[in-house]
């Protein structure tokens, strides 16, 4: 039994060494070829890996957009305001309007003023027709005054006539003027004491004065036509005393003709001067109209109406904003990358944007603005570790947002980096 138990023993002990030999060998060989495998799935992975992140950097941030103020050049009292807040706008819409009826009753004011005005350019025009035709028959006359002596009598008194016609014309525009000059000086006076109580501005004062200041000017205008017109009399008359007493000596007709000539310098002085008058009607006709169309305010864009700041009723100076439009065809991502990674980000590169609302679908986006300096992380990033990190703002240009991308969105984005850039 011991033989036997011996034995089995040592025949036990021979088939274990065998054994542990053969496994010896095994781990030999399969311990460099797990350590090769191991190292090509790192590699693998690395590269993979490596790849991912080298062609595009990942950031988060929110749409932002491009905001315009829209308000009066003019003052004046808010009369109507046709959009509120989300309203859509188009390009030169009106957007609000302001109360015409001061400028309207100016307007019509010189409409009439440029009428009068052309009215006595015509007559001036008129005027020197009949004293050129007048030249023209004296000089025939001249030619024929033994046959006519008769005709130049009537042809004085004609003057004379016309002379006299023009005379109570220019009275009657003189009458005018005074009339005019009487209504604007009581509503100077009385403007000026509203003004001194403190009932209106002096902006109303002031332009009543202006116009007084204006009828006088008229009135001296209208006085000067008179006194003109007063000396034109005179001299028909003379002409036409001339006419009836004179023989047939020739030096008549020479003072005869150089009255005309006399007349004929003041008429196309008139003509002038009227013709003046009518070129400072019509700039001022032309002035009026542009304040009219600056009291329609129109949108210089299309989008939408963020803030409506003003509303029907207010009393507004130049230059204050009724409403807040924004372009939704120009909008950004405003996001922050870290500093090290900024040297791989250029002005111009494309980046792909996603919409938390539909992060399957990205929209084209191009590297617009990058920040001068660094700056810590904005403090609405919510871990501490975070915003005490240097980064560096960017914009992302959105090409077509589609009226998908509003501002106020959150959204992810990823730059995509060219070879460039990598290398």
């Amino acid at each position: 039994m011991v033989q036997k138990t011996t034995s089995a023993s040592q025949f036990e002990d021979s088939g274990t060494d065998q054994s542990s030999k053969s496994r010896s060998r095994k781990l030999k060989f399969l311990i460099p070829l797990a350590l090769v495998l191991a190292g090509v799935g790192v590699g693998v992975r690395y590269y993979f890996f490596s790849l991912t992140k080298e062609t595009a950097i990942e950031l988060s941030g929110r749409i932002e957009g491009y905001e315009t103020d829209i308000g009066t050049t003019v003052s004046g009292r808010v009369e109507a305001i046709t959009v509120r807040e989300g309203d859509r706008v188009t390009n030169d819409q009106i957007i609000a309007k302001l109360d015409d009826d001061e400028l309207q009753a100016r307007y019509k004011a010189s409409q009439a003023r440029l009428k009068s005005t052309q009215q006595e350019v015509q007559q001036a025009r008129l005027q020197i027709e009949v004293i050129q035709s007048n030249i023209r028959e004296t000089r025939l006359s001249r030619q024929q005054a033994q046959d006519n002596a008769e005709g130049r009598i009537e042809e004085a008194q004609g003057n004379l006539d016309a002379a006299i016609a023009q005379l109570d014309q220019a009275e009657a525009n003189e009458v005018e003027a005074q009339s005019q000059l009487q209504l604007a000086k009581a509503d100077r006076d009385r403007f000026q004491t509203l003004w001194e109580q403190g009932v209106v501005p002096k902006q109303r004062y002031d332009q009543a004065q202006t116009e007084w200041e204006s009828r006088q000017a008229t009135l001296a205008a209208r006085q000067s036509a008179v006194n003109a017109a007063q000396r034109q009399v005179k001299v028909a008359r003379g002409t036409l005393r001339q006419a009836k007493t004179s023989s047939l000596d020739p030096e008549i007709f020479t003072e005869r003709l150089q009255g005309l000539q006399q007349q004929l310098a003041q008429a196309r002085s008139r003509r002038e001067a009227t013709q003046a008058n009518v070129a400072n009607a019509e700039a001022n006709l032309e002035e009026i109209k542009a304040q009219l169309d600056d009291l329609n305010i129109t949108s210089p864009i299309a989008g939408v109406v963020l803030d409506r700041i003003a509303e029907p009723g207010e009393v507004l100076s130049a230059g204050k904003i009724i409403v807040t439009v924004l372009d939704l065809n120009e909008v950004y991502l405003r996001g922050y990358v870290p500093e090290g990674e900024i040297g791989n980000i250029r002005v111009g590169q494309t980046a792909n944007v996603y919409l938390d609302s539909d992060p399957n679908t990205p929209l084209d986006a191009t590297v617009s603005s990058i920040d001068s300096e660094a700056s810590f992380t904005p403090e609405n990033i919510y871990f501490k570790r975070d915003r005490v990190q240097q980064v560096f703002g960017l914009k992302l240009s959105i090409d077509n947002p589609q009226g998908f991308a509003k501002p106020g969105m959150p959204a992810d984005a990823e730059i995509i980096l060219d070879r460039d850039t990598e290398s």
